[in-house]
This record gives C-alpha cells, structure tokens and sequence, in this order.
C-alpha cells in the first residue's frame, strides 16, 4: 500500500528495474562547491517518502514540469528563464550537474527551480501524487548505443506509464535525443501508452518541431554542424 493517500500502490522493490542514471566520476569545481554552501540550502528539496507539497517546496502555486537528468543544466536554466510562470523539480543524481546549475541559478537569479539529487524513478514512485505534474522534459538520455545495451534505456513502457499517470489532463511529455534509434524506440513507446496522444501533425513521421523554449546546446549545435539529427517528440495526457 502507498504511505500517502494521494500516491499509487508501491511496487514491491525486487520488482523494480528502472533506474534514471549510471553512476559516473566527476570532479566538482571551486564556483560549484561556492554555489552549494550559497545557494544550495535554498534550492536543494529533500527526498523523503511522501507526496511533495509543491507550494511549500517552491514557495507559490504555479504549474509543475519535472525534469529528469539535466546534465549540467544549461538548457534548465535557460527554460526557467523564459518561462517565469512555470515551477521546475529537476532530478540529478551527479554532483558536479547539480553544483552547475545551482551556479546558474545564482548567476541569473532564478527563483524557479528546485533541485532532488536523487534517482528520479524513486521521485516518481514516493513522492509525486497521480495527476500532479504540468510537464516532464526528459532532453538527451543516455542512448545506450549498443544493442545488448538497450534494456537499459530510460524511456521504456514501465516509465512513461508512470510519468502519464502523474500527468494532469493536458500536460505534456516531451523528450528530445540526437540517436535515432532511440528516437524511434521513444516514438514507438509513447504511442503504446494509452493515456498518451501525439501532439505532432498527423501524417508525418511522428516526430515534432523542437519546442522554442527548449534551446540548442552546444553540444547539440556540435551535432547538427556534423550532420547529426535531433528528435523532438511531444506527446499530452488525455
């Protein structure tokens, strides 16, 4: 049984398989250790077990759109820039990421995002209640290039049920990877989950026009100079 009223039925922990990340080195620098003791009390949520009071969390009532993995958080950044209205729960696990966008969250003065380094799966599953969520941007997970690799993606059925079952009627689900194969993987699993409707025109591809609040990172502007494609793909919670 769930230990809130608000969230679904746990799934026994031998049952799950889904993990966010890979755990990965990296060093933290002087600015981002800085940005931690200034800002982090501030802007680093707490992981517990229990649905997460948003208007407590962020300090106002607004839309809420989760975030899971933003790297090193430029593009987060940038999206709570322009969009002041929106509340942003981002979740990553690696320091050095996490010490980087508090950085920027301090250089820009941002007031709108909160940060939980922790597995975003385990966020999902004891702390955010059905129906709960404006948004979900997953940009650019791991693709797992190689085929005996795959099972390890992160966007497969189990996730994106639960991520659809946390959206509220009319929000959206919108991820973004450069490695077409997990493109069409994504394109295929989203439009198994029956509480999921595409929002790119019919007859196309099935593939949607970059969104202008997610921007070009150099890294994906590194991409597109060698020729490599971007696949945005945006579906809704009916």
């Amino acid at each position: 049984m769930s230990e809130h009223p608000d969230l679904p039925p746990q799934t026994p922990p031998a049952a799950r398989t889904i993990r966010s990340f890979v755990r990965r080195t990296g060093r933290t620098t002087a600015g981002q250790a800085k940005a931690f003791a200034d800002v982090g009390p501030q802007f680093l949520a707490t992981y517990a077990q229990g649905a997460m009071d948003f208007p407590a969390v962020f300090g106002r009532e607004a839309p809420v759109v989760l975030e899971i993995g933003f790297g090193m958080g430029e593009a987060t950044a940038h999206i709570a820039a322009v969009m002041p209205e929106k509340n942003f729960l981002c979740c990553e696990v690696h320091t050095p990421g996490v010490g980087a966008l508090l950085k920027r969250i301090e250089e820009q003065s941002l007031t709108n995002i909160r940060i939980l380094q922790h597995d975003a799966v385990e966020v999902i599953d004891h702390m955010l209640p059905l129906q709960s969520l404006d948004g979900v941007h997953i940009f650019f997970p791991d693709p797992w290039h190689k085929k005996k690799h795959n099972k390890r993606r992160l966007i497969q059925a189990p996730l994106v049920a639960k991520l659809a079952a946390r959206l509220k009627p009319g929000g959206y689900l919108h991820c973004a990877t450069d490695w077409q194969p997990y493109a069409e993987q994504i394109l295929e699993v989203l439009k198994a989950e029956p509480l999921l409707r595409n929002t790119a025109p019919e007859g196309g591809d099935g593939y949607g026009v970059k969104p202008t609040y997610r921007p070009l990172t150099k890294f994906e502007n590194r991409g597109i100079k060698l020729g490599h494609g971007v696949w945005d793909v945006v579906f809704t919670r009916v």
